[in-house]
């Protein structure tokens, strides 16, 4: 079943293009993850937004322990002012197949 995960990323006061900066340097390898179809980054103010899209569960669970997150997370944890708020979410399609899911 296809998951869907949000993080919202809070960046301490100022550090909003770095954080961004290390979110481009590591994106490519989660592109290449197995599992990932879609890891897109947003902004909202000063909060980088991140939503994701992955096959399976079991598929998002590696991705949580494999090195691409683990080598973004040390560098980006120094710049962040708390903790990313995440939602793991279930597609409920409805209307247009395209436009009613992720």
């Amino acid at each position: 079943m296809t998951v869907v995960v949000t993080a919202i990323v809070h960046p301490k006061p100022g550090h909003l293009d770095e954080a961004l900066a290390v979110f481009s340097r590591h994106v490519g390898a989660v592109h290449q993850e197995p599992g990932c179809e879609l890891y897109s980054l947003h902004t909202q103010g000063d909060d980088i937004v991140v939503i994701e899209k992955w096959t399976t569960q079991a598929e998002l669970d590696t991705h949580g322990k494999g090195s691409a997150l683990a080598r973004l997370g040390a560098e980006l944890h120094p710049l962040l002012a708390k903790p990313a708020d995440l939602s793991s979410l279930t597609p409920h399609p409805a209307g247009d197949p395209i436009k009613g899911a992720l």
